[in-house]
């Protein structure tokens, strides 16, 4: 095909495309009664009373002490039940991987446990929850516990599989046992990526904590919850303010660990 031919296809093709994309959007929009222009008009207004209310006042900076209260104990639940998450993760990805499989059904079955839990969104487990230990702290800490263990389950099959291979056909070249082969081989080879994923879910399950926290009534989400609700728009603005920080914070954190150990 010459050049120019490939090039007035491509055209084509991208006009096609973005033909389908208007379309779409036109759809959506005549459907959902959506007036791109109301709301480009009425930006200006919202960002002007945005500005005028979500600005922290004296009021608010005397409930920081007990937003940080509340963001460290979202803090804590989103780090204990990743950390948790990730030993019973390890238990299942070791019995999946095809790797270090002690049985072929033993692969499908934690593959698919692994989608089940991983596939549930967080916000459901939390609905789903709710119903059976009512707005508590242990039904934070267990959705959070569901999806990350769902999550860690299948990078950890892949990390395994993709790692370890080579050094596990060698010990058992030499006749090791299968704990010697998970101890000396899978686990010193896949720690550093495990670790790694281990941190991205810390962080992501902290910023899902906040939503969790308004459906559960725990933590830094529900007092939130409870600040917007009440129209204090001040103290619902520093808290938010808070949480970027602190989540900034824990980023930078968490990839000075994953440089170190990577």
């Amino acid at each position: 095909m010459l050049p120019r031919e490939y090039l007035l296809r491509r055209r084509v093709w991208a006009g096609i495309g973005l033909a389908v994309i208007v379309a779409l959007a036109s759809g959506a929009s005549w459907l959902t009664d959506f007036d791109l222009a109301r709301a480009l008009r009425a930006f200006p207004e919202a960002a002007g009373w945005a500005v005028a209310n979500f600005v922290p006042d004296a009021a608010a900076w005397r409930r920081l002490p007990k937003i940080l209260d509340k963001l460290n104990e979202t803090i804590l639940m989103a780090v204990a039940s990743s950390t948790v998450a990730a030993l019973f993760a390890l238990v299942f990805a070791i019995a999946g991987a095809r790797t270090t499989a002690v049985h072929p059904w033993a692969g499908l079955v934690s593959r698919g446990v692994a989608t089940v839990f991983r596939n549930i969104d967080v916000s459901a487990w939390a609905l789903i929850l709710l119903f059976s230990f009512g707005q508590s702290a242990y039904t934070g800490y267990l959705a959070l516990f569901f999806v990350t263990f769902g999550f860690l389950v299948r990078v950890m099959i892949e990390t395994i599989d993709e790692v370890s291979t080579d050094s596990v056909e060698a010990l058992r070249a030499t006749g090791a046992a299968y704990t010697a082969i998970i101890s000396q081989s899978v686990i010193p080879a896949c720690l550093p990526r495990m670790l790694s994923w281990l941190l991205f879910m810390i962080e992501t399950n902290i910023r899902s904590a906040t939503l969790v926290g308004i459906l559960t009534g725990t933590g830094i989400g529900f007092q939130f919850d409870l600040y917007y609700k009440s129209f204090n728009y001040p103290a619902a603005s520093l808290l938010v303010l808070v949480v970027v920080l602190a989540v900034l914070a824990i980023e930078v954190s968490s990839n000075a660990i994953r440089r170190a150990v990577l």
